[in-house]
């Protein structure tokens, strides 16, 4: 599949570093996913995914717990959750998704970014059908067989299981979240280096020099934007 989840999850993290937006992206989903459901996370299967994959960015159990009970304290933040799809360098595509309390402040964000940076928007089904909604596990220390021996063992089917550098990673459909994790936390695994919801394209496709470096900026770019949470893309950055 070429999606490279470690070093994908490690560019994230290096660019994150010193700054406090992944934990305030995070921290929006958090509340969101608490407001729309129970806000205690073995009760509401869709915060317990967000707490999950905040939990392999390293988030800090401080900022998960202060998102729930600001939730459970009757704050009146009200969040829209908005797709918007388009086109980069060459024909690559681009899947934007966003948390947002001004609808008409994000568009134009949105569509600016792709503008300025040589992409355009698309209209509402114009690229995610080229993708497919995806659970993905990253688990280091197992081989492929092993994975698979475990799962074969909790009688979990899985999508596509492959070995990337150190990791094991394991492809399900996206209903299959927890069920993959209860198997994995059955069999002693509680860590992973990905545990992701996301949207995988199902090809990729290379860049030439030019551009991919024109294509980063406009994945920059739109990852920079305040309300966005996701940017997903069919474009294979190699190694």
């Amino acid at each position: 599949m070429g999606r490279k989840w470690n070093n994908i999850k490690e560019k994230k993290a290096a660019k994150d570093k010193n700054t406090s937006r992944i934990y305030a992206k995070f921290g929006r989903e958090l509340y969101v996913a608490a407001k729309q459901g129970d806000p205690d996370p073995e009760l509401n299967q869709h915060l317990k995914v967000v707490v999950e994959r905040a939990k392999t960015y390293n988030v800090p159990k401080t900022i998960i717990d202060r998102a729930i009970e600001k939730a459970k304290g009757g704050a009146e933040e009200n969040y829209d959750e908005l797709r918007y799809e388009g086109f980069g360098p060459n024909g690559s595509m681009i899947i934007v998704d966003t948390l947002t309390n001004n609808v008409n402040r994000t568009a134009a964000e949105v569509r600016s970014a792709f503008k300025k940076n040589g992409g355009n928007m698309g209209v509402n089904g114009s690229v995610d059908y080229m993708f497919d909604a995806t659970a993905v596990f990253g688990i280091e220390g197992k081989t492929e067989e092993e994975v698979l021996e475990l799962l074969l063992e909790a009688d979990v089917d899985a999508r596509d299981i492959m070995q990337e550098d150190n990791a094991v990673i394991v492809y399900g459909e996206p209903d299959q979240f927890h069920e993959l994790q209860q198997a994995f936390k059955g069999a002693g695994i509680t860590e992973f280096s990905v545990a992701e919801l996301t949207m995988l394209a199902q090809s990729d496709i290379t860049l030439p020099e030019d551009g991919l470096a024109q294509f980063e900026k406009l994945i920059d770019a739109l990852e920079d934007l305040e309300d966005v949470q996701q940017v997903y893309h069919n474009v294979d950055f190699g190694e």
